[in-house]
């Protein structure tokens, strides 16, 4: 069971490391356009700053799932590595479970935002894209690191251990 629930997992993070160089190159692309006409035709792309931004943000959030899987997010771990070895454990289960309430709390109180954006179509004003998009890449890309980090803890798959 542990292993089909692993495989699953990989699948999952190849497609969103896939989907994050897309969105990762796409941002280059338009970027290296914005740039040619800039300084050789004398004419920028208008909406090219907000797709940018946008595809940067979709690049994070869909990047944060394999960064979270292996346990590599932004520690303050100096004076934890300096503790005894039940106390650092205690100590990172217990930075495993902050992680899973703040995310699950940053999610719950994104989607009121997101459903606002949906109900009233805003949108960007130089690209005209629904806002909806970008926005919801935050509530997705938190839920997706609090699933990870659960299913990393009841696999007991530590940050750091090899991979199966």
């Amino acid at each position: 069971m542990i292993d089909a629930v692993l495989k699953s997992i990989r699948a999952c993070l190849a497609v969103t490391r896939a989907a994050a160089a897309i969105l990762l190159f796409a941002s280059v692309l338009i970027n290296f356009a914005n740039i040619l006409g800039r300084y050789f035709f004398a004419v920028s792309i208008p909406w090219a700053e907000e797709i940018m931004l946008f595809l940067m943000v979709g690049c994070v959030f869909t990047g944060c799932c394999a960064v979270t899987w292996e346990g590599r997010q932004i520690r303050m771990d100096v004076v934890v590595a300096m503790l005894p070895p039940k106390l650092r454990d205690f100590i990172a289960l217990l930075s495993e479970l902050v992680l899973i309430a703040a995310a699950a709390a940053v999610a719950v109180f994104a989607w009121p935002v997101i459903s606002d954006l949906a109900a009233f179509d805003e949108r960007s004003q130089a690209a005209n894209f629904p806002l909806v998009i970008p926005q919801a890449m935050l509530p997705i890309g938190y839920t997706a690191m609090a699933l990870l980090v659960v299913l990393r803890l009841l696999t007991r798959r530590r940050p750091g251990a090899p991979q199966r």
